[in-house]
């Protein structure tokens, strides 16, 4: 995920110590019940498609609008899907963030998936019995958006 230049501003008076800023994660389905990915450039991992939203944008704005930068398609951010703290995360810089992910259910309503910013390798639809190798966060993820459970959050609070 390329730092946005609000962060950049952050990072010149706060240095490396933690920042706790938004995320959103997209789950876009097409009208097959494929799912997009992408295969990212800083670790060539499948992944599911997320960003930061900008100062003052809508968490689902942001999905929709992380979406067609990274992958050329276009969708509608439909529901929630869940909403969580993720563990604190180092780079290799020394930086510290932490995340709160709001993961969205997307529908896609055109485009073509492509490659369409330096963020990612390679972009696909993939059926969810063929799914690419994906971590726990993005397992999790799919298997929430199908499910009949409502928004998900951490029930231990």
């Amino acid at each position: 995920m390329a730092t946005p230049d609000f962060i950049r501003t952050l990072r010149s008076s706060a240095g490396n110590q933690l920042l706790w800023l938004p995320g959103v994660t997209a789950l876009v389905f097409d009208d097959e019940g494929r799912v997009l990915l992408n295969r990212r450039s800083d670790n060539g991992k499948w992944s599911l498609i997320g960003g930061i939203p900008e100062p003052g944008e809508q968490p689902a704005a942001c999905a929709v609008r992380e979406v067609f930068e990274e992958t050329a398609v276009r969708c509608v951010a439909e529901r929630v899907v869940l909403v969580q703290a993720l563990d604190q995360v180092l780079y290799d810089n020394g930086d510290v963030c932490q995340y709160m992910d709001t993961t969205f259910h997307c529908r896609a309503v055109g485009g073509e998936a492509r490659v369409n910013d330096d963020e990612s390798l390679d972009v696909g639809w993939f059926s969810l019995d063929a799914l690419p190798d994906l971590s726990e966060f993005g397992l999790f993820r799919i298997k929430q958006a199908l499910s009949e459970t409502p928004t998900w959050f951490d029930p231990t609070v």
